[in-house]
């Protein structure tokens, strides 16, 4: 109990004897963690939105004749040779004349006297819903399009493409800025901590002469890299609740709100972001003082 009491008032000594440089790596860690968890919200409510999809993610496969039993047990074999799908619907002539009356409403008397089989069989296949069906959707599609009988498969093709891409490039400015966050973290908090070890080391010494142990010196400097990642972490996702907040009332709209139900981070993952940064400062403070204390 007396070591950790003189190992904390160590710690908070030096974050007193240091301060500006102290503010400086603070902010610098909170700036980092914002940037990171705000793309990586992005990317995250990207995937959710994925997931979410149901019958904008289907691939209709026209046909040019009713199949029959065999021939749909064949179809079915042969999607699911190519890839895993949520469900495959055969809609008949009959049951597409159907719907679309029931699309156009009050409309549906522009129909009458039209044959009710004018309208081609197809197969509606719903692939499973995730980032890697939006990828291989295209060569699904292909793919449909060789099998026997088909004249056409149609999907949405520009958005689906539009937005596995975005995905694409949110995922790669993740990559990025968690790449920065790693960098940024360490390094700011080695700097801060070599340069409050260089303006101690006459102290250092008289420690070591009275019989310190290395480990008795390190500690609070790696409780100051921890604190600094911890609040640091803290305050970035705290700017972001803030941001996010912001955005959602400039933006809010019951379209809005409708289309694109964006969350923020769920308690686990707020908890790990910060815990990954209080991890790096500590990693960057544990390198300097190895180095520094073996001089």
């Amino acid at each position: 109990m007396r070591f950790l009491a003189v190992v904390l008032r160590h710690t908070c000594r030096n974050l007193l004897f240091t301060w500006k440089s102290q503010i400086m790596t603070l902010f610098t860690v909170s700036l980092s963690v914002l940037i990171f968890s705000f793309f990586y919200l992005i990317y995250s409510n990207a995937l959710h939105i994925s997931d979410d999809l149901d019958d904008d993610l289907r691939l209709i496969v026209y046909l040019d004749e009713e199949p029959g039993l065999a021939l749909k047990e064949e179809y079915q074999r042969k999607i699911l040779k190519f890839d895993q799908v949520d469900r495959i619907e055969f809609i008949s002539s009959q049951q597409a004349f159907k719907r679309f009356e029931q699309q156009l409403g009050d409309n549906r008397d522009v129909l009458s006297g039209v044959p009710a089989d004018f309208l081609p069989s197809s197969i509606e296949v719903y692939p499973v819903r995730s980032l890697d069906s939006l990828s291989r959707i295209k060569r699904f599609s292909d793919y449909l399009s060789t099998l026997p009988g088909v004249l056409k498969v149609q999907y949405g093709k520009e958005w689906i493409e539009r937005f596995y891409a975005f995905v694409q490039l949110m995922r790669v400015v993740v990559i990025l800025s968690g790449t920065l966050l790693i960098m940024t973290t360490t390094f700011m908090v080695a700097h801060t901590i070599r340069l409050t070890l260089l303006a101690r080391q006459q102290e250092l010494e008289l420690l070591r002469l009275v019989g310190a142990t290395n480990n008795y010196i390190r500690m609070p400097f790696l409780l100051e890299g921890a604190f600094l990642g911890f609040l640091g972490a803290s305050c970035g996702i705290a700017a972001l609740l803030l941001l996010f907040n912001w955005i959602k009332l400039q933006f809010a709209g019951p379209t809005t709100l409708t289309l694109l139900p964006f969350t923020f981070f769920s308690w686990p993952i707020i908890l790990s972001i910060i815990g990954i940064a209080t991890l790096l400062c500590a990693a960057g403070s544990f390198s300097t003082t190895r180095r520094i204390l073996q001089l």
